[in-house]
This record gives C-alpha cells, structure tokens and sequence, in this order.
C-alpha cells in the first residue's frame, strides 16, 4: 500500500507528506488553512474535507492525524468513525495523553476502525527526512502500516511499544527526559558565561559536538543557533510549552515513581516566565532549533496548554 491521507499539513503533517510524496507515495491531505504551494506542487492530492479524503483512498485506509491534542482530535475521530470503513486505521501523531488514547481507541473499535497512538519525535527535520516514531495499539494494525512507518522513519527509528496508550506514554517520557536535557545543557552554558574570564563559548560546544561524552543533537543545535542571529542576548528567556511533561510528572506520582530531575526542569520552566537568566534563553534556542517552538510567550501555545488534555479546561 502506497498511500495514505493526513489531516493536518502543519509543521509536521506537511513535512511527513513531503516526504512520502518524494518516496513515490500517494497522499491525500486536508488541512483548515489548506495545502502549501509546495505541497500542492509535490504532487499532494487536496482534500476539500474529510468526505472527499476517505473518498479518495482505497481499502483499507490508512489516515494520519497531525493536529493539536485535546478536543481537536475528538471533533476529527467522531466525523471519521461516520465516514471510514471497519478496518480501516487512524493513527494520531500528536502529543494526545495517552489515557486519552485508550479511551478513543476503544470508542473506535465500535465501529471497527482501529486507532494506533502514534508518538513522533525528530522534529521539523525528522519529519522532512525520517522521523522517530513510537506506535501503540493493535499488533494487527499495526503490522498493516509498519511498511509505511518503516518508509517514513529514519534507519531504526521505529518502535512498536504495545497495546493502546502505549505509543503515546513513551513520546511522553521521551519528553520528559527531552526537558532533563535540555535544563543541564542550558544550566552548563550559564556557569560558561559567568566564568571570571571571557570563554569562547561558541568554540566549546563545537568542540563538544566531536567526540565528547555530551555530543548530541541538543548541542549540535545551541552551537549553530550561537552562531546567528538573534543573538542569546536578544532571545527572550521566556520558554514557552504545551504542557505534556505536566502529566507525566502526574503520572509519576500516581505510580509513585520518583522523577525529581524532570520534575525539576518543569519548575525551572516555570521560573523562566518571570526571569531572563542565559539558562533560559539556550533551551529556547534549543526548542526552536528543533522544533520551531517560537520565542517568548505565544498565546496559541498557552491556549493548547490549557486544553490538550481531555478533562483539563481553564480553571480545572
């Protein structure tokens, strides 16, 4: 099967189409805003909703969700669970919680369609040119669209985690250490601007992209953002989220599981909202750099912190 529908052609959706399109694969795609000149000169099929999205792929179908968690994808499931077939799948590539994810996976099976919690890290990079992904859900299912995931994702970057919710609380622990990361490097580069004498900061953490016990992507991204505008004087150290690593520290105390550095690193989160303190101003950087995250407050991003959670509302 070479084809697929996305609903959502953002940062993600849209780079995962591109590269499927490059791969000789067919897609069908449908997004509120409607598909980019370079999507639509790739070879994208354009949906005018979701009527015409199933309509257009064969059986069983085989769809992509890449929009924000929370009620979005609840208003987008119950429209599909109308109009596809049993046995067709829908994978749901955002931050959706993963209890969330149980809930639905079982509302779907009712009209047999089968939902997998599909967790998808690499940022706007990955998705371009092969992604991480972390499945949930039924093994049947799932060996359905492994061929298109295998395609999709960079050289052994391709997991089956197990039953529903599965996919969906490993990308959230993967955040959670993503958060630990990006706090020690970030607490590193200020302990080099406050060293009594001027350090080349820049030519550190090029030289601890090569062979150092520390080299990473993390790194490899605050060293190249050092070396362009804006400069780390001028990022506002005000670090903007979604919130997902909130519930993992939830989940943790529920399981009663110490996680006192990621827990940690959603506190000094926090404090980055009344401070401009050089620790700050990096992991932005660093958040930027792979994922486009924008710099200082975003009220889009606050709203979706605020609502991505089924049960969680303003004033909960």
């Amino acid at each position: 099967m070479k084809e697929f529908g996305v609903i959502g052609l953002g940062r993600i959706g849209g780079g995962l189409a591109l590269q499927a399109l490059g791969k000789g694969y067919r897609v069908v795609g449908l997004d509120v805003v409607g598909a980019s000149d370079e999507l639509r000169t790739a070879g994208l099929v354009v949906a005018g909703g979701q009527e015409d999205l199933v309509a257009a792929l064969d059986s069983p179908r085989v769809v992509f969700l890449y929009i924000h968690a929370g009620p979005p994808v609840d208003v987008e499931l119950d429209r599909l669970s109308e109009l596809l077939a049993p046995g067709d799948i829908v994978l749901d590539g955002g931050n959706s919680y993963w209890g969330d994810s149980k809930v639905r996976a079982a509302r779907l099976a009712e009209h047999g369609i089968r939902l997998l919690d599909l967790g998808t890290s690499g940022g706007l990079p990955g998705a371009r040119n092969g992604a991480c992904f972390m499945a949930g859900g039924e093994p049947d299912a799932y060996r359905v669209v492994e061929p298109i995931l295998a395609d999709l994702a960079v050289p052994g970057g391709l997991v089956y985690c197990g039953p529903s919710g599965a996919g969906h609380f490993v990308k959230l622990v993967h955040n959670g250490i993503e958060f630990g990361m990006l706090q020690a490097i970030g607490e590193g580069l200020d302990l080099l601007e406050k060293y009594p004498d001027d350090l080349p900061i820049t030519a550190v953490l090029g030289c601890w992209r090569n062979g150092s016990v520390v080299r990473s992507w993390l790194v490899d991204l605050l060293h190249e953002a050092m070396q362009k505008p804006p400069s780390l004087d001028e990022v506002p150290g005000y670090i903007e989220d979604t919130g997902e690593v909130n519930w993992l520290i939830e989940d943790a105390l529920h399981m009663e599981v110490p996680v006192p550095v990621i827990a940690q690193s959603v506190m000094q989160l926090f404090a980055s909202r009344d401070d401009r303190r050089a620790w700050a101003r990096a992991i932005a950087m660093m958040r930027h750099g792979f994922g486009g995250h924008p710099y200082g407050p975003h009220e889009g991003i606050r709203a979706e912190r605020r609502t991505s959670r089924v049960g969680l509302r303003d004033g909960d």
